[in-house]
């Protein structure tokens, strides 16, 4: 239903999201990240930035673009944004609340102007409630949803990179709802306002969370359950080499094979759901590792089903053989890099390059 072009092969290379248009206002961290991923998936993305601005060819984030550099204090240059969008599907802001309603390019003036747009704003409070105007970053987002309490040490939350809010609940669920909405402009022709808050999508990701709560199979605190640390059967240890393993035996028949292949023969073992058990337990396993290098352990579990991994670092992943055997890293201008995901089996995601590009050539290639 999205599909913009008519395919001119039995398999286009183009992405799914081939022939719709995306105007991005430049800015950091989710924004970005979400409109790096509708254009590894075909759209034609524009990113509207600062007069001076350098466009790096080795950034990550900003690939896929056409970059036009602007003075949005510029009357005239708000008459052009606004003329561009008029042609344009999507619209992705992450300013505060307010900002864009100033510059004359909020959501009542440019619906105006072309009533199928889909105008993304990507913030972390959301655009209304007493915090909306606050500046904040990742980690309060995830401190008010219960995410960050529940990650972490005993002794204190340990912030899990900013995965949770910028790009989890931010990100991800900005490209969801800018899609979702896509869809409906197609059946309805009217467009809408996606309000994208990082706490919002931090909070609906808890929900398994507080699904086990009800359940009475999840205690609020840190190590204390059986998939934030607390479990022997699930956790990091550390090696003889000083490198680590991650271990997930959970069900039972996976468990089995832990034991089996790391020698656990103590009768101790056998309380693995007796949550009581779990300390002493986990001692016991940290001896177990350290007595073998992460590569022994390597060779002893991986590929098994037991649910191993090695912990590796960065530059480790993009060598380690399932990673290189399905492509997940690519390489350009180098830099390696994640390649773009999900998988399309008709219509393949790429990585395209950003170029600079003029506002009025970009507004005649799009004129409808």
């Amino acid at each position: 239903m999205l599909d913009k072009s008519a395919p001119s092969a039995s398999v286009r290379t183009s992405g799914p999201l081939s022939g719709f248009r995306i105007v991005e206002f430049a800015g950091i961290g989710p924004g970005p990240f979400a409109c790096m991923m509708l254009a590894d998936m075909g759209a034609d993305v524009v990113t509207l930035d600062r007069v001076g601005a350098k466009k790096s060819m080795k950034s990550v984030a900003g690939r896929g673009r056409k970059v036009i550099e602007l003075d949005l204090k510029d009357k005239a240059a708000i008459a052009e944004v606004l003329d561009l969008l008029a042609s344009a599907d999507a619209l992705v802001e992450g300013f505060r609340p307010g900002v864009m309603e100033r510059l004359g390019l909020g959501p009542d003036v440019v619906l105006a102007r072309n009533p199928k747009l889909v105008y993304g704003r990507m913030t972390g409070w959301g655009q209304e409630g007493p915090l909306a105007n606050a500046a904040g970053h990742d980690i309060n987002y995830i401190s008010i949803t219960g995410a960050l309490a529940a990650i972490g040490t005993k002794e204190a939350p340990v912030p899990p990179l900013n995965l949770v809010g910028d790009f989890g609940g931010g990100a991800l669920y900005l490209v969801v709802g800018v899609l979702a909405a896509l869809l409906e402009a197609s059946k309805s022709g009217k467009g809408q306002v996606v309000d994208a808050a990082m706490c919002d999508g931090a909070a609906s990701l808890m929900s398994f969370f507080f699904d086990m709560t009800t359940l009475g199979r999840w205690t609020e605190g840190r190590n204390q359950n059986f998939l934030d640390g607390g479990a022997h059967f699930y956790g990091v240890y550390e090696c003889a080499c000083g490198h680590f393993v991650s271990i997930g035996s959970i069900e039972p028949q996976f468990y089995a094979l832990l034991r089996q292949h790391a020698g656990l023969t103590d009768a101790d073992f056998d309380a693995q759901m007796n949550p009581k058990a779990w300390p002493a337990l986990k001692e016991k396993l940290k001896s177990v590792f350290k007595s073998k290098t992460r590569e022994d352990w390597c060779k002893i579990m991986e590929g098994t089903d037991i649910c191993f991994a090695p912990v590796l670092t960065m530059s480790e992943a993009t060598q380690h053989p399932h990673m290189v055997a399905r492509n997940v890293f690519v390489e350009r201008h180098g830099v390696k890099q994640p390649a773009p995901a999900p998988r399309f089996s008709l219509t393949p995601s790429a990585v395209r390059e950003p170029e600079g590009a003029e506002i009025g050539a970009v507004m005649k290639a799009w004129k409808r």
